[in-house]
């Protein structure tokens, strides 16, 4: 439906709701104003019924670590069994405190991250599509010193391009019993495409999620979302908008991207999605009705925040460093 069309209906409704005639001219033109009026219910009975409801149905893809094809040492286990789904898992069980992954892409972009220390497999996406990867895993030695424990290259060819983009991963950690996932699945089930339910779930989100401004000047480096935690809270700094709202959209089919990058001078995180009609949406700030030109919801959901807004900047120099 075109936002011409849209508009027009939803002013016809207006219309037809705000506005009273007088007693007596009701009397003389009610039969008439009724019957109208029932045709036009039944023609908007017969296009709701008419549009196909979208499935709403999550389909969380969960990563494997099966051994099939591992790299490693005594304290670290690479597990490169599931490159073609666009993830690898990596699992420390060293005891050093400090410990790093940097997986370096076809296109020599390196990603840096912090592993935990759980013993348990974590999830990296490989961003940067099919082609070479260099991985390595670091300890610390002290300061900002590390030294390299183990180094695997491995080629890469992923079975569909969108797929790094809709399993969960380090920072967008999610299951099919996530609370984030069951909301999404709320906010979508009566949307009729793609596009209605990613419009439902920013809605949701900018409307319902405060910004952090005491956690935002807190935070670490290596702090991670938790989604289900900011969804119970109601807030949450840059990171945790886009965590949710990737989660919410991924588990519903809609490759989703975590970017992370430059807005201005400031280190920020927001997100772009993938619409068959209109391919990778990114860069842009608002949202017009038919297309979108908004997928940051921390400066959507703060627009009246001076404070954000300085750290934002205006959304024309946001530069993407990093994919998750």
């Amino acid at each position: 439906m075109s936002k011409k069309t849209l508009l027009s209906i939803v002013l016809c409704c207006a219309i037809l709701t705000g506005c009273k005639s007088d007693s007596s001219k009701a009397h003389a033109t009610g039969s008439v104003q009724n019957s109208a009026s029932s045709t036009r219910s039944d023609a908007a009975e017969v296009q709701k019924d008419t549009r196909e409801i979208r499935d709403s149905t999550p389909d969380v893809l969960v990563p494997v670590a099966d051994g099939t094809d591992t790299y490693g040492t005594d304290i670290v286990t690479i597990d490169a069994s599931h490159t073609d789904q666009g993830y690898i898992m990596v699992c420390y069980t060293g005891s050093n405190p400090k410990v790093k992954l940097q997986v370096t892409t076809p296109d020599d972009i390196t990603y840096t991250y912090l592993l935990s220390q759980n013993q348990e497999y974590e999830t990296f996406p490989l961003s940067g599509g099919d082609g070479d990867y260099s991985l390595t895993i670091l300890e610390n030695l002290n300061g900002d010193m590390y030294s390299t424990a183990f180094s695997q290259d491995i080629q890469v060819r992923i079975a569909g391009e969108f797929l790094p983009f809709l399993y969960p991963n380090q920072y967008v950690t999610f299951t099919p019993q996530s609370k984030t996932v069951a909301k999404g699945v709320e906010l979508v089930k009566e949307t009729h495409s793609d596009l209605e339910a990613v419009t439902a779930i920013y809605h949701y989100i900018i409307s319902n999620i405060t910004y952090d401004d005491e956690k935002a000047a807190s935070v670490t480096y290596g702090y991670l979302p938790d989604v289900d935690e900011t969804l119970s809270s109601g807030t949450g700094i840059c990171w945790d908008y886009a965590a949710v709202m990737t989660t919410m959209l991924r588990s519903q089919r809609i490759p989703t991207r975590l970017e992370v990058g430059y807005a201005g001078e400031a280190y920020h995180a927001w997100i772009s999605v993938y619409l068959e009609e209109t391919g990778w949406i990114d860069n842009i700030i608002e949202f017009h009705g038919s297309s979108w030109s908004l997928m940051d919801p921390t400066f959507a959901a703060n627009t009246n925040t001076s404070s954000l807004k300085k750290f934002i900047g205006d959304g024309n120099n946001y530069v993407v460093k990093y994919y998750y």
